[in-house]
């Protein structure tokens, strides 16, 4: 009866062991269950983290576009001579090709009697 005995311990210890496989890879698929929905979501995220990026430099791109546009604008506008008579300023004399344009505020007018000096170096030719 001893080698029963023995031979019962040894089954016995070999349950216990099994028990103890059985439990820790129950515990080991929850843990890859639960870890396979934590990569899901950190997936979602990136995915989600990746387009706001893309949107973002899509967005600055437009608006860097719209101030180029905007700054080359004032540019221009800023290189045109002002439309509006400024104190001090000289009038250069008139040439081909410059619009004839006439002041709408007539205390801007100067009157030169003909035959002025100055009259005639300012005057349009012809």
């Amino acid at each position: 009866m001893v080698e029963g005995c023995a031979v019962a311990s040894v089954l016995g210890m070999l349950e216990e062991r099994e028990a103890a496989a059985r439990v820790r890879v129950e515990g080991l698929r929850e843990e890859v269950a639960r870890l396979a929905e934590a990569l899901e979501a950190a997936e979602i995220e990136l995915d989600r983290r990746v387009i706001a990026r893309e949107e973002l430099i899509e967005a600055l791109a437009v608006s860097a576009a719209e101030s180029t546009a905007v700054t080359t604008t004032e540019a221009e506008e800023e290189a045109a001579p002002p439309l509006a008579p400024v104190p001090g300023s000289t009038v250069p004399p008139w040439r081909e090709g410059l619009p004839v344009k006439f002041p709408r505020d007539p205390g801007h007018v100067i009157v030169m009697p003909r035959g002025c000096a100055a009259a005639a170096a300012w005057s349009r030719p012809g």
